[in-house]
């Protein structure tokens, strides 16, 4: 068999070094990226981190507490047998103004209004009560706030659990119309009480009724509670 002609094996050796020719290009391609990209590397470590996405709000609650506990038509006394005191609470977010408007700004005219921040307000009672005109089993319900211009009503919902701006008008139990007074002293932060009467001087006890007051820019309002016996 004959062996490879001069032609072939010049072809032969235009091959390798055309292949060496190629690695040396790939080799001085690789090094120039490298060295183009130490400096961006070097940026992003020196960079400064991102912030974190983490946000501060407050959270309030407001509570009364008997000291007896009400099981079918008799009251029993506090005792360690039992679960501790009766409670009538309302838990909220708790909105500040920061020099915003209140009425008519963070409250929205004829809006409902979330009546706090984030998750919906909610009022828990282990009692059967009447809030304003509007009797209420013992539970728990979410509180909305509707300002119109002829004033400000409590709505009172059977749903939980929900954010503050998934108002279910259908889960509306009833509305309280809530009185209302300016104030010379604005309140920057959303605060909600529950005051007790005070006790009767002849008995040193006070009827099971008080007061809710809600302050909030330089409106308060109000209506009564009361427990159902």
């Amino acid at each position: 068999m004959p062996g490879p002609t001069a032609e072939d094996l010049k072809a032969k050796r235009g091959f390798i070094d055309a292949y060496f020719e190629e690695g040396e290009t790939m080799r001085t391609a690789c090094s120039l990226l490298a060295a183009l990209m130490i400096p961006v590397l070097s940026a992003a470590q020196n960079a400064p981190p991102a912030p974190l996405r983490v946000a501060a709000s407050s959270l309030a609650s407001v509570e009364v507490h008997l000291n007896a506990r009400r099981i079918g038509n008799q009251w029993y006394e506090e005792d360690a047998s039992l679960s501790g005191p009766s409670r009538i609470a309302v838990s909220y977010g708790q909105p500040h103004a920061r020099g915003r408007k209140v009425e008519g700004g963070l409250i929205p005219l004829d809006t409902v209004w979330r009546f706090g921040a984030n998750m919906a307000t909610t009022l828990h009672s282990d009692l059967d009560i009447t809030l304003g005109d509007l009797k209420l089993p013992r539970g728990d319900y979410s509180l909305f706030i509707l300002y119109t211009r002829t004033g400000y009503a409590l709505i009172v919902n059977r749903g939980t659990g929900q954010w503050g701006t998934d108002h279910d008008a259908s889960k509306d139990l009833g509305r309280v119309t809530l009185a209302s007074r300016a104030m010379a002293e604005p309140e920057p932060s959303l605060s909600i009480y529950l005051v007790p009467d005070a006790p009767d001087p002849k008995t040193g006890y006070a009827e099971l009724r008080g007061a809710l007051r809600i302050k909030w820019g330089t409106t308060e309002l109000t209506t009564s509670w009361r427990v159902d016996q």
